[in-house]
């Protein structure tokens, strides 16, 4: 529960800030129950949980999903989290990347612990499976290590598509390396372009292919029947912000106590000694332009955390994705003002323009979440 700001929860709780209240993966499972074709996400933390746990609770959503999971990497930002799982602290941040990159490939030993093939379900002969082919893992790292083999068999995708968002430099090298879909906040259409070049660049450097890593940028859709009504719900929506809220919601972000410094001052001048520094460059690289104190900054950073807005008519964000897309990303993250609104009002209104200009898919192609990321490129996977 986010306590940095003032050293309490009270904020985030009275205030209804960002709370995860109920656990994803059980979420996920029956989401992928009800749905045929999404892809299904989930945010588990690489620094408090064994590989063979993580194996295998992703190995089982990858099966009951028929290959439609991802995970999204991270590697935890606050003490607040280490403190839940028994830590008094949380490691340094390049030693919590280097733990990552085991986890990573020990989960990657657990997975292959079955081959595709090694189930053979023969009744009449009573083989359950060939023993031949499932193997241990036998992972011995620095900080990691896990005998195997995993108890659970091949699943439809070999192991779940993997998502990362760092933007620290270290976080970016984890993802060049891993990451077959990162998430980014830019805040123009320059900033997308430095990111995702210097982004595929890495990826190539680390020895795979560019079209293996989609690169998604955050944007806030506000759409109205005319521009007029368009930009009036953004001013109302956004004179709603709580700038303590905001405060609190970006203590937590950057892993600092905001609350220590005065609100007149420059955001520039803010020097942070613990947390997610990449998140606090990406505050600073959406401020820079306008000089905000650290209370304005608070207050943008409430709203959709940022991320830019598209407002106007239907063809208008259409218009202003396509611009964005057109060497900027590979396709989108939408971060909402009002769920579900906005979901339902971009859906019915900007998805069929995006189609009729050959932009979004209308039909899925493949059955695994893999398969269908890498089969086209489009405004959104």
């Amino acid at each position: 529960m986010p306590e940095t700001y003032r050293g309490t929860y009270e904020t985030v709780i009275e205030k209804g800030g960002q709370m995860a209240l109920l656990d994803p993966v059980p979420l996920l499972a029956i989401m992928a129950q009800a749905t045929k074709h999404l892809g299904l996400g989930v945010t588990i933390s690489t620094t408090f949980l064994s590989p063979y746990h993580l194996a295998r609770v992703l190995a089982t959503l990858d099966i009951i999903s028929k290959g439609r999971i991802a995970w999204n990497v991270v590697t935890s930002t606050n003490n607040i989290a280490a403190r839940n799982f028994g830590f008094d602290q949380l490691p340094s941040r390049n030693e919590r990347y280097d733990r990552g990159d085991e986890v990573l490939e020990a989960c990657g030993k657990l997975w292959d612990s079955f081959a595709p093939d090694a189930l053979v379900m023969d009744k009449e002969s009573g083989t359950f499976a060939d023993a031949s082919k499932v193997k241990r893992a036998d992972y011995n790292g620095k900080w990691i290590k896990t005998s195997g083999p995993l108890s659970v068999p091949h699943s439809p995708q070999g192991h779940p598509v993997i998502m990362q968002a760092g933007a620290s430099a270290r976080g970016r090298e984890f993802a060049a390396r891993w990451a077959e879909v990162i998430f980014t906040l830019q805040h123009t259409k320059a900033d997308m372009k430095v990111f995702y070049k210097e982004m595929k660049e890495a990826v190539v450097a680390a020895s795979r292919p560019p079209e293996h890593c989609a690169i998604l940028t955050s944007v806030d859709p506000i759409i109205g029947e005319t521009e007029s009504i368009a930009r009036e719900k953004q001013d109302y929506i956004n004179s709603l912000v709580d700038p303590e809220l905001g405060l609190a919601l970006m203590s937590y972000h950057v892993g600092t106590d905001l609350s220590r410094f005065p609100k007149d001052e420059p955001i520039g001048n803010i020097e942070v000694e613990q947390g997610a520094r990449g998140a606090l460059n990406v505050i600073m690289q959406g401020t820079k332009a306008h000089g905000l104190t650290l209370a304005q900054a608070a207050q943008r950073f409430a709203t959709s955390e940022m991320c830019p807005q598209v407002v106007g008519t239907p063809e208008q964000v259409a218009d202003q994705l396509q611009d964005y897309f057109e060497g900027g990303c590979d396709g989108f993250i939408l971060t909402p003002t009002v769920s579900p609104g906005t979901f339902e009002a971009f859906s019915r209104s900007v998805v069929p323009i995006l189609q009729r200009r050959g932009l979004m898919r209308k039909s899925y192609e493949h059955a695994t979440l893999r398969e269908n990321l890498r089969a086209n490129s489009g405004v959104s996977s």
